[in-house]
């Protein structure tokens, strides 16, 4: 017998909302799952620096620390110069991520907006560089720095910043070539020459990719470790050269639970810096690809 009007109708939204529930439950399922296969090594990482040295050498694998280390991270903070590596490293991020991401939107406004001979061949180039690793340019490039004396200072991060980088450059074209052609020329009709249409108009409406290129530079630089070993000296390098070198015993073999506490809050930094931009970084990442 045929339901009655009244109950099909009472039944079908039931059923939706019970679909939409499992829907949900799946999809918040996968989320987490995936959110603890990223989170898990730094949840490894806190915990190995709230151990002891036999703790973490122990066989099999001793997963929680019978009494919680603190003073690890303490021992780590004073043991070297924790302050000094630390500023090291944020002056010369500082210095690479903004000049990089002012010099890597000038170089993409040129390609997204001014017409020349031989344009997409010069940006298939400059795609085609990123496929080059670190390693084969940087031999090359100390021996450079080094006839012009600038070894031990932070003049080659000004000028790999003043350089502009492929893959900025990549995203601040991809914005810029998305904006209305109505705004410049509106613009030169008002006698603005392309460089004011630059600073007036295109740059202070990319933001979101003027964060992106920040945040994404800013990571690189305080996360290099060969630069900054090769071209530093021992009290002018970097927090991320510190903390892999300077945590070692009289006899010169390394101390693995305070590397382990002292990475843990060389990386907190970095995670307070994305959770407070992370708006703009993603706003940027998903702008950039579209026209």
């Amino acid at each position: 017998m045929p339901p009655k009007p009244s109950q099909a109708a009472t039944s079908t939204p039931s059923g939706v909302r019970v679909r939409i529930r499992a829907r949900r439950l799946a999809l918040y399922t996968v989320l987490v799952s995936v959110t603890g296969l990223f989170l898990g090594p730094f949840g490894w990482l806190v915990l190995s620096g709230l151990k002891t040295q036999g703790e973490l050498a122990a066989s099999p694998v001793h997963w929680l620390p019978d009494a919680f280390q603190w003073h690890n991270f303490a021992d780590a903070f004073d043991q070297i110069d924790f302050l000094g590596y630390a500023r090291n490293s944020l002056v010369i991020a500082l210095i690479y991520a903004t000049l990089v991401t002012l010099s890597s939107a000038w170089v993409g406004f040129g390609f997204a907006r001014l017409d020349a001979p031989g344009k997409k061949v010069l940006f298939g180039v400059l795609l085609g560089s990123m496929m080059l690793p670190q390693m084969v340019t940087l031999l090359p490039t100390y021996l450079i720095f080094a006839k012009l004396g600038m070894v031990n200072t932070y003049w080659p991060w000004v000028l790999w910043g003043l350089s502009a980088a492929p893959y900025l450059v990549f995203l601040f074209r991809q914005f810029f070539a998305g904006m209305p052609r109505e705004l410049e020329e509106a613009a030169i009709v008002d006698g603005c020459g392309y460089t004011s249409i630059f600073w007036r108009i295109f740059l202070p409406q990319s933001w979101p990719v003027l964060s992106a290129s920040f945040i994404i530079a800013f990571t690189w630089t305080w996360g290099d470790y060969i630069a900054p070993q090769l071209l530093l000296s021992t009290d002018r390098t970097t927090l991320a050269v510190a903390v892999m070198t300077a945590y070692v015993n009289e006899g010169g073999t390394p101390v693995p639970e305070l590397q382990a506490a002292a990475s843990v809050m060389y990386v907190v930094p970095i995670l307070l810096i994305f959770l407070v931009a992370q708006r703009g970084f993603v706003a940027g990442m998903s702008t950039s690809g579209l026209k």
